[in-house]
């Protein structure tokens, strides 16, 4: 490589670690978990993985690898049985796996908008629909988070077929889109509603859209499987139609490697455990209510897994995330650009298998950080 190409390359590194905001991979920290997405513990429950060792003791051939994209190699009768299964589960007409929610979201964003329609994009939906959206020809306007009013004065200026991004509950607000308001605004100006559930499904049933019963008003679902669900993949939930074109014209599903049967294998494993343990979504609005209880200032909703906690300026920031480290307490830090400078928060996030007493140290050192601001 040019030596002046790797000078460009280390020049941004350089001006990003001195701004404070460098991202680097770390391991697994020993310690308790308040940053992962494993809401429900399903990633970490070994009754789960047993029983998913028992379905895979009978059937080693699960362990193949995907071997090629689902319209060469890479499809199987398994997982055309899964989405069969998850379809019927979601009581929509189909489902189509893929291997990443990101990877959905390209599908859907690439594809279905045409040149001269308009995305309307929530400003903090994720960051996979705004990649979909620029291999879109279509027009994007940005409006409000979560508000209606701004949405619609949008969908009063769009041009061509309108399509509505949001997610039911944000990943980095830990709030909740008015979905039933937001379905009731796309009707009345024919526009079609696209819903990114990554981090309601399985916490609230099978996802919010599921949950109020508005499969058959929104466009499309992505449902993920990587976060609550304790597995791995995703999939889009909508009418045969909008599968059919997916397969037909969606980039990132044509030309990715289909998933291997193993991955197939453990959702469905994952949702009969879930169904079979419906305790679990109790337990972790137990912990969440308990979290509440303490009064620390959030932005997030009562019922949430994700707690934001502000935490303005980077300073202030790191010397937070760095005061619960050093008592094993290990939550995220999000900065910018996830975030606008000044929004800076701590990313706590719940799980059934934390413990009270491991909330309760963990709001009395958010408290006393935040008493001596």
């Amino acid at each position: 490589m040019r030596d002046d190409v790797l000078a460009l390359l280390s020049q941004a590194l350089s001006d990003r670690e001195q701004r404070g905001i460098l991202r680097e991979l770390r391991t697994r920290q020993p310690g308790i978990d308040f940053y992962s997405n494993d809401y429900l513990g399903l990633a970490r429950n070994n009754a789960c993985h047993e029983m998913l060792l028992a379905s895979l003791n009978d059937n080693p051939q699960w362990l193949r690898g995907g071997t090629g994209s689902r319209l060469v190699s890479g499809n199987s009768a398994l997982t055309l049985s899964v989405e069969d299964f998850i379809a019927a589960e979601h009581r929509t007409e189909r489902a189509l796996l893929f291997p990443s929610g990101y990877m959905a979201n390209m599908a859907l964003f690439s594809c279905l908008p045409g040149r001269n329609d308009t995305v309307l994009l929530d400003e903090f939906v994720h960051r996979s629909v705004l990649d979909g959206c620029r291999l879109s020809f279509a027009g994007k306007m940005r409006f409000q988070h979560n508000d209606l009013d701004h949405l619609e004065n949008r969908l009063a200026k769009s041009r061509g077929k309108c399509w509505i991004a949001v997610e039911s509950l944000y990943s980095m607000e830990g709030d909740f889109a008015p979905l039933h308001e937001m379905v009731a605004l796309a009707e009345r100006y024919g526009a079609s509603l696209i819903v990114d559930e990554a981090h309601a499904m399985g916490v609230f049933g099978y996802g919010l859209v599921c949950d109020a019963q508005l499969q058959e008003r929104v466009c499309a679902t992505v449902v993920t499987y990587g976060k609550a669900m304790g597995a791995h993949g995703a999939a889009i939930l909508s009418r045969g139609t909008v599968m059919d074109y997916l397969v037909n014209f969606a980039a990132p599903f044509i030309y990715t490697t289909g998933l291997p049967d193993l991955f197939a294998a453990t959702i469905r494993n994952n949702y009969t455990f879930l169904k079979a343990n419906p305790h679990l979504r109790d337990d972790l609005q137990d912990r969440i209510r308990y979290f509440f209880s303490a009064g620390l200032p959030t932005l997030s909703g009562a019922a949430s897994p994700v707690q934001a906690v502000p935490c303005p300026g980077m300073e202030r920031l790191a010397a937070a995330k760095e005061m619960l480290e050093a008592q094993s307490l290990f939550t995220f830090a999000v900065r910018p650009p996830t975030v606008k400078s000044g929004s800076e928060r701590l990313r706590v996030s719940l799980h059934t298998f934390n413990t009270k007493a491991e909330i309760q140290q963990l709001t009395d050192l958010l408290k006393a950080f935040h008493d001596t601001e």
